[in-house]
């Protein structure tokens, strides 16, 4: 089989990692890109490790991002997000991934996408996923970025320089409203199961979130629990294409199950003492809330940083799934658990003449340049 080779960089960004290309080395038809990403990353693979290609068999390890220079006034860089699926020759591109949005904006320095001096530079970014504006700023020494540093976060097993991400008016990332049925709450009958009280968010990405009693779960089960519960990981994709339909994203059940990546399934719980994927406890006290995140059918390792962050703007909507499971309302940074430790983000919501409004959400991650050459691809 003849293969093609196109120059591309291997990064880690945040709990993700994934292929960066620059849209210049693509074809000129972003239709054209699909076949080139299922190759790269190993996709279809019955066998869901993704041996074939760069991908890890992990919706978080599956990932490509594309640069170019912006044409717009606001924006230095456009940015377009695709998730490989693992089992099927099939990208998406509804979702925006806020741990690789991580890795845009050294990634744009470093290939002289923007230009900067020693010490910080900011980035504005746009995603065009989500039509959403996202503020990276980082250190920077002569012509590439800082990586090495002591910031941590959960995860991850090493430190690096920090990161900040700015979403800027992350509303409506994916249906265009914050609350895209008009309702903090809304009710999906589950056939052979019942009616289950559901909040469907729409900042940064669009989730459903789900008191975790009411799916059949404590709220603290580690990934492998979850993936080994087939019964629950129907009912919760039962709601999420129910919820596709409700909130704009697909006409029926049949897209919905075609169209993964979104919406996100985010099951909550009150706090209480947990164990993370390393066996460290997370005490109660150490967090807001616990939260276990459903991802293209696969239970998240870690949460994603879109997710986080609709939680943090969900907590602050009184009456939701989130903020009924809270003790009291948290000034600042809203602390998670989940399973790779505690993720914290702030988030910043208002209401005027009764209409909820996501102002800004504000993310710490660090990333990685781990190599850069050619991948191959049939």
């Amino acid at each position: 089989m003849a293969q093609r080779s196109i120059p591309a960089v291997f990064m880690r960004g945040g709990t993700s990692k994934g292929l960066m290309f620059h849209a210049r080395d693509l074809p000129e038809n972003a239709g054209d890109w699909s076949p080139l990403f299922c190759g790269a990353m190993g996709s279809p693979d019955s066998y869901g490790r993704q041996l074939n290609g760069m991908g890890g068999g992990l919706s978080s390890l599956s990932k490509v991002c594309i640069l170019a220079p912006s044409t717009r006034d606001d924006a230095d860089v456009d940015y377009t997000f695709a998730q490989v699926v693992i089992k099927e020759a099939r990208v998406e591109y509804r979702s925006n991934c806020g741990n690789m949005s991580s890795a845009v904006g050294p990634f744009a320095y470093d290939e002289g996408l923007v230009l900067g001096e020693d010490g910080q530079c900011e980035v504005q970014i746009y995603n065009t996923n989500t039509h959403k504006i996202i503020r990276s700023t980082f250190e920077v020494e002569g012509p590439v970025a800082q990586y090495d540093g002591e910031f941590s976060i959960p995860g991850v097993g090493a430190s690096g320089a920090p990161i900040r991400l700015d979403f800027l008016e992350p509303g409506g990332a994916t249906t265009g409203h914050l609350l895209p049925t008009g309702n903090v709450v809304d009710w999906i009958d589950v056939p052979g199961h019942g009616p289950v009280e559901v909040s469907l968010v729409d900042a940064a990405n669009a989730t459903v979130f789900v008191r975790a009693h009411d799916v059949g779960l404590s709220g603290i089960e580690l990934p492998s629990e979850i993936d080994a519960r087939e019964d629950i990981l129907a009912l919760l994709e039962t709601l999420r294409r129910e919820a596709s339909v409700r909130m704009g994203i697909t006409h029926n059940a049949a897209d919905a199950a075609r169209t993964a990546s979104v919406p996100f399934v985010c099951v909550v719980s009150e706090p209480t003492d947990s164990v993370t994927v390393s066996g460290e406890v997370i005490l109660a006290a150490d967090a807001h809330l616990v939260a276990r995140v459903i991802s293209n059918g696969q239970p998240h390792r870690a949460l994603p940083l879109t997710i986080s962050l609709c939680a943090a703007v969900a907590a602050r909507l009184n009456g939701s799934v989130v903020a009924q499971s809270l003790e009291t309302l948290p000034v600042g940074a809203f602390r998670l658990a989940m399973p790779s430790g505690v993720l914290s983000v702030d988030a910043e919501v208002d209401r005027r003449d009764g209409v909820w409004t996501a102002r800004s959400g504000t993310f710490y991650r660090t990333a990685r340049r781990l190599f850069d050459g050619k991948v191959w691809v049939p």
